[in-house]
């Protein structure tokens, strides 16, 4: 078992309690691409009482049309707002301060407007406070979890910022958010079987992205998926396995199979090299190879939300280090891992 909550994690959870009572807006950096399971539910409960300032960073990697239902979900929400920016590009974010401004309300004339900067790691929360403030102020790197503690700088626009180390949450209860962060870069690619993760996104984009998927592979068909009849039943340790290939209806193994077939991943005597396959098809997602994509919806928010943010209070309130390690047993088990990332 893995543990998500490193003790750097657990010392930013406190740190965030004790500098949030002098904090007017907070601002949540988010993946366009993923909305729902690039926000960490601690991080809500924790600031639910503060006006949010939601950032769908990599804009420019997702389905616009994804990204404008996200923003007016976000934007039909009390005390929020949305902004889809690529964290590069600076005449984008040049809209952040005034919307801090808006969202704080009245703030003494003689002041700046307090706002902390919060993600989970590897969404580009750095990349995005280095842009506002038009040097390299937060560390970025090719991994997650990059900053380790907090950092103050003012910005243009009567803004103080405080960035936060990127914090991710004891157990994510979603085992479909799991294997879309994992697909993302966000998790670290030896926490979910990096095979795994691939059968599961190729189902998942054939779902949602059929006519990229086959046109990136030059793939003839689509085969669909027959549920697995086990796949309701409970180990022995009482975890649940969804099957997550029969939820997205395609054959997630047969798509991938196909891909390392035309990639190099075709071995003497006809064996398929999977961990090939996935290597091509995640580390090209994540470059944006197959178009702009958006890997969930609004309606894909499971219900109710609240249970999710509950369960996650308690879980980081005794300081678990448990994981999703039944997200494991949602695809079959390849026994292969690989490397990747992006910045925090």
């Amino acid at each position: 078992m893995l543990g998500w909550f490193p003790g750097h994690m657990n010392k930013a959870r406190r740190q965030i309690l004790e500098a949030l009572p002098e904090i007017d807006v907070v601002i949540e950096v988010l993946d366009a691409r993923l909305p729902y399971s690039s926000a960490n539910p601690m991080l809500a409960s924790l600031t639910r009482h503060k006006p949010v300032l939601k950032i769908l960073s990599r804009a420019d990697l997702a389905d616009p049309e994804g990204t404008r239902a996200w923003t007016a979900h976000f934007d039909a929400q009390p005390d929020t707002r949305a902004l889809a920016v690529t964290t590069t590009n600076t005449r984008e974010l040049k809209r952040i301060p005034k919307l801090c401004h808006e969202l704080a309300g009245q703030v003494r004339a003689d002041r700046d407007v307090r706002v902390m900067v919060m993600g989970i790691p590897n969404v580009g929360k750095s990349t995005l406070i280095n842009g506002l403030a038009g040097r390299t102020i937060a560390k970025t790197g090719n991994e997650p979890a990059v900053t380790k503690r907090q950092q103050k700088v003012r910005i243009q626009g009567r803004v103080a910022l405080t960035d936060t180390p990127g914090v991710l949450w004891p157990k994510i209860e979603d085992q479909a958010s799991a294997y879309r962060l994992a697909a993302s870069g966000a998790i670290r690619d030896t926490a979910i079987d990096y095979v795994d993760v691939a059968l599961i996104t190729a189902a998942e984009l054939a779902k949602r992205y059929p006519e990229a998927l086959k046109a990136r592979y030059k793939l003839k068909a689509l085969p669909a998926y027959e549920a697995n009849p086990d796949a309701d039943k409970v180990e022995a340790d009482g975890d649940a396995r969804p099957d997550l290939m029969a939820l997205a209806g395609f054959d997630g193994h047969a798509i991938l199979a196909e891909i390392a077939a035309k990639r190099g991943g075709l071995r003497a005597g006809g064996e398929i090299d999977l961990h090939r396959g996935s290597e091509v098809l995640l580390h090209e997602l994540r470059d944006g190879k197959l178009g702009r994509l958006t890997l969930e919806t609004p309606e894909d928010i499971p219900a109710p939300e609240e249970a999710a943010v509950d369960a996650a209070d308690h879980a980081s309130e005794d300081g678990s280090q448990d994981v999703t390690e039944s997200a494991s047993k949602a695809a079959p088990h390849q026994g292969a891992q690989g490397g990747a990332a992006s910045d925090d």
